[in-house]
Order: C-alpha cells, then sequence, then structure tokens
C-alpha cells in the first residue's frame, strides 16, 4: 500500500503503524520523505504522477478543492474528521486497518486529574482560541480542565484582552505551534490576567493527534499538573 499523507498527525501515525510512505507535506517534519507541497497548497500533479494506492487527508487541515482534483485524477481518498480524543482513535485504528498494521490501544484514564480551568491562545492580532468541540479541547477535557472558551460558537474564535481578564483562568497554556509566541506575547498575557499562570505546553502534543496521543497525554499532564 503506497501512500501520500497530506495530514502531518496522519504522515507520523502511519509510519508507527509501519505504513509504505512514499510522499508527504513539508509541514509533516519527515526530512527523508519526499514532500508534494504544504497542506492548503499540495502538488497535485506531482502526487498523480506518484500513482500512490491512498491518498490521506483531513477536513480541516486539507482544501475541498484539492481533494476534489485529486479524486476526478482517479486517485483514492482516505479523509479523516477529527475533533474529539475518541475520533482520534478511531481514525488510528482505521489507518491501522487500512495498511495492515498494528493499531495503538486506547489511552489510559487520568489517574489524577488535574482541575484548574485552562485558556489556549492559538494566534495573536487577532488573540484567537479553541473552542469545545476541537481535538485539543477534547484533550484537555480528558486530562480534567476545563476549557473557558468551550461555550463560544467558533471553533477557533477571536477573543478579546479583557476576556482573558474576566474569565481568569487558573493557567494559560501557551502552545508551541501554530502560533510563535515569544517572551514578550506572553507577559502581554500575564498583564491581562495577572492571578493565571502561564506556561508553555507543546503544541503538537495537544493537537497532533494519533500515535503520538498517550504519551502526550501523559506529557501535557506533567507540565500542566505542575502548575
Amino acid at each position: 500500500m503506497r501512500v501520500v499523507s497530506l495530514v502531518p498527525s496522519s504522515t507520523e501515525t502511519l509510519l508507527h503503524l509501519g505504513a509504505d510512505v512514499i510522499a508527504c507535506t513539508r509541514f509533516c517534519e519527515q526530512p527523508r520523505i519526499s514532500h508534494v507541497g504544504g497542506t492548503k497548497n499540495p502538488d497535485i500533479d506531482a502526487i498523480v504522477a506518484l500513482a500512490p494506492d491512498v491518498v490521506v487527508l483531513d477536513r480541516e487541515e486539507n482544501r475541498q478543492e484539492d481533494a476534489a482534483a485529486l479524486k476526478e485524477a482517479g486517485v483514492e481518498l482516505f479523509v479523516s474528521d477529527v475533533t474529539t480524543l475518541a475520533g482520534a482513535l478511531k481514525v488510528v485504528r482505521e489507518l491501522a486497518t487500512l495498511v495492515g498494521g498494528t493499531s495503538a490501544p486506547d489511552v489510559a484514564p487520568v489517574v489524577a486529574p488535574i482541575g484548574r480551568s485552562v485558556f489556549v491562545p492559538i494566534w495573536r492580532r487577532p488573540w484567537m482560541s479553541i473552542n469545545g468541540q476541537t481535538y485539543g479541547a477534547s484533550l484537555l477535557d480528558h486530562l480534567g480542565c476545563t476549557l473557558v472558551t468551550a461555550e463560544m460558537d467558533d471553533a477557533y474564535p477571536e477573543v478579546e484582552l479583557e476576556q482573558i481578564s474576566a474569565w481568569a483562568p487558573d493557567v494559560i497554556a501557551v502552545p508551541s505551534e501554530p502560533y510563535e509566541f515569544n517572551d514578550t506575547h506572553l507577559a502581554e498575557l500575564q498583564e491581562a490576567s495577572p492571578n493565571s499562570t502561564v506556561v508553555r505546553v507543546d503544541g503538537q502534543d495537544l493537537f497532533w493527534w494519533g500515535s503520538r496521543t498517550q504519551r502526550a497525554i501523559t506529557r501535557l499532564h506533567a507540565a500542566l499538573r505542575s502548575v
């Protein structure tokens, strides 16, 4: 099964499952595998020329027009749609079945739930966060955290610093991606909510689902529990 993966989480997971990943995006952080563009601008002609058995995409990561172009070219597609921890584990099992690999086990329950309210910034100018209908929120819920933006309408809502002050979360968990927050940005967040503890966390652990999930839970639990 020759696979092209246009989803960083899936690429990592497919390799863990022993799949023959012949190409991926430049964002997948796999320097030894050929790159076919980015998640939002893949090289369709190059992908078709590779004659893969399947191309793996994600509803959120990739564009519908690229999926349509690949389908029109006669390429078989596998499209994930991960918004919860349970959904991520389901996709891992489906990918394992697809490539004939051994599926990862279900994640273990958290022995000591963190029990803290959390705000997660993902962008600046404008400030943005995540709501409860996202994988990151589901992971935090599994850890026993209460996301202060859970009830907002958009999956990735814009927020104001004044709102963060009003929420007064116990923890402001600043991920390493998708935005590169520097110390000045962290100081802005601290000033907006003086009683919150600002802590850096691994953005890939929080947002990349798949084969890393169990280890990510352990690392995030340690980072947030220590606050």
